[in-house]
């Protein structure tokens, strides 16, 4: 079969052009026809979301018959084999067609009970994220998850895994091979076997803080740089691998790059180890192809960020920026080891740790990947999103007093009920952040100490954690929050106080670099989609000494993270490897 390029759509008929794409999307060439008034297309990924958006401007009836218009999964059609030759491959890869009886059978109820629910097929991009197949229990297991769905998300969700499904039928017609975001992919397998006692027996993955794991994880990142060709690797004294890429000046400035490679407690595969592979992989390019640069490139994989074992968080970036806490030697983790006695087991020597600070003189910036760990660019069907600030954060314990009392003979007007006060401050909270832009407020912790079924709450223990983009929107929104917790407590006779435990500094993208992964992403023929960080990233601390700005990479399952459903596609690592290729190449130019 010859492969179409995108030279040769451009310049084709409507006829020939739906023609070309014909199986993209199953039994549904009205997407191409669609799509056909978009040309020119700068590249493939410009394509596809030039498809992807014909169906967002579908009507919901169009888009039901898009996903009524597949087949199920190892249903009668497959039995029958009437599939397209696209499905029929899908199935095959998965294993669909060679199910067992047990699992024939589960899959035919698991059918019948989605349909039933939701009235139309389930869909699951089953060549997986690597495109080399889900295996039927990981198909058993998401179709499971997602019968418990609502069906606003699950229409949504089929369509997102169609647009997937047609993403792979793309890159076979063109013959393309995302090598690079496989490469990255397969990375992160390897480094996921390494996990903590107690998890790995569960089949979880948890790698904190010095542990066996975490060690052989800087072991594993510190072998691969060598293997890309990096000039200089080493791991530090507080554990960060270390991997320099000279320029053709060994004393130019550097490029600071990196991100974490511990690990929340049964957490996910990508969260800041994506932010060390892609430059990674990048280095491994500019090797091979014996390439230097007019700048020097750092990449560091922190060793701490997450603050599992002790309560130290941003450990690594924080001995870059002369940060390092020395009163976190003596805290102890769950088994009393305190963190000094494990960076000695680990040989470490903390003697060395204020030499780590770095001379931000010496650096051009920081940049910094990750993925978005939420659901926004997943709802816009973006692979890429440039991030224009990280959210400054404030965080507090509180407690309301009122008057525990009967809960049978207390009438409601004569009641102090601490739970329904903040119950009440719990939905201004919601209004209030929700009305003023990127602005985010939640009530994580919720507790009635001995409380009893049968009695008015008389005490109440919540946190409150407020963030936004910038300090002055948090500290408005922690000022309107806490004076209607005020007034609440005022106007029902309980007694309000609230301690802060915590206070983060907004970290907004530095204007130059921001534009600079904007014109990155703009040459993969992607539009840039702007949007704050409501999560703290390393990049904070760098912040404090040098400009810094990040790109985020989409995540599947709604973009989740800090959970074993944490997801990405090779396709999409593919577009972050070429988009910080480009990043690095535009500073090139500028400095040539």
């Amino acid at each position: 079969m010859s492969m179409i390029t995108i030279e040769s759509l451009n310049t084709a008929s409507q006829a020939d052009f739906v023609r070309a794409l014909d199986g993209t999307y199953e039994h549904s060439p009205w997407i191409a026809e669609r799509a056909w008034g978009q040309r020119p297309f700068a590249s493939l990924a410009a394509l596809k979301l030039a498809l992807v958006q014909a169906v967002r401007s579908a009507t919901r009836d169009e888009q039901l018959a898009l996903v009524r218009a597949h087949p199920e999964l190892a249903g009668k059609a497959m039995v029958a084999k009437a599939l397209t030759a696209e499905s029929t491959n899908e199935q095959t890869t998965s294993g669909l067609t060679n199910c067992s009886p047990e699992e024939f059978a589960k899959l035919q109820q698991l059918n019948a009970d989605y349909n039933a629910k939701f009235g139309w097929p389930f869909i699951l991009a089953v060549r997986g994220p690597r495109g080399t197949g889900l295996t039927r229990a990981e198909i058993i297991a998401t179709f499971e998850r997602r019968l418990a769905g609502h069906p606003d998300f699950e229409l949504a969700e089929c369509l997102r895994n169609i647009h997937r499904i047609a993403e792979m039928r793309l890159d076979d017609k063109f013959g393309e091979a995302p090598a690079l975001g496989n490469q990255v992919w397969d990375w992160a397998e390897k480094l996921a076997e390494h996990t903590d006692p107690g998890y790995a027996e569960l089949g979880q993955l948890t790698v904190t803080y010095l542990t066996d794991a975490h060690r052989a994880c800087a072991q594993r990142l510190s072998k691969w740089m060598h293997d890309c060709g990096f000039d200089e690797v080493s791991i530090d004294a507080v554990g960060n691998v270390v991997g320099i890429y000279h320029g053709h000046d060994r004393n130019a400035k550097r490029l600071l790059t990196g991100s974490h490679y511990d690990t929340v407690r049964n957490g996910g595969k990508y969260d800041g180890r994506i932010g060390i592979l892609v430059p990674m992989a990048c280095v491994r390019e500019l090797s091979a192809q014996g390439k230097r640069l007019p700048y020097g490139f750092e990449v560091v994989g922190f060793a701490e960020e997450e603050g599992q074992r002790y309560k130290a968080t941003f450990l690594g970036s924080g001995a870059l920026t002369g940060h390092f806490d020395e009163r976190w030697f003596e805290q102890a983790d769950a088994d009393g080891i305190t963190m000094r006695e494990a960076m000695r087991h680990a040989g470490l020597c903390i003697e060395d740790i204020p030499k780590l600070e770095r001379d931000a003189s010496k650096y051009l910036g920081f940049v910094e990947l990750h993925i978005e760990q939420g659901p926004v660019l997943n709802e816009l069907d973006l692979p890429l999103g440039i991030v224009t600030s990280i959210n400054g954060s404030v965080r507090y314990l509180c407690e309301v007093v009122g008057m525990a009392s009967h809960a049978g003979t207390t009438p409601m007007d004569r009641r102090r009920d601490a739970a329904s006060a903040v119950a009440e401050l719990a939905l201004f909270l919601e209004k209030r952040a929700a009305a003023d832009g990127d602005s985010v407020g939640t009530i994580g912790m919720l507790q009635v100490p001995n409380g009893s079924i049968n009695v008015v709450p008389g005490r109440c223990l919540f946190s409150l954690d407020l963030r936004a983009p910038t300090d002055a929107q948090r500290d408005a929104l922690v000022r309107d929050v806490l004076a209607e917790a005020e007034a609440i407590s005022e106007r029902r006779g309980v007694g309000f106080k609230a301690e802060e435990t915590l206070r983060a500094c907004a970290a907004p993208s530095d204007a130059s670099w921001q534009q600079r992964w904007e014109r990155a992403v703009e040459a993969l023929g992607l539009p840039p989609h702007r949007m704050p960080s409501g999560a703290g990233h390393d990049a904070m601390k760098l912040h404090e000494v040098m400009p810094q700005a990040m790109l985020f990479m989409r995540g599947l399952n709604s973009g989740i993270s800090h959970n074993p459903l944490e997801a990405i596609s090779n396709d999409d690592t593919e577009l972050a490897v070429r988009a910080f290729q480009n990043l690095l190449n535009q500073l090139a130019t500028e400095l040539t």
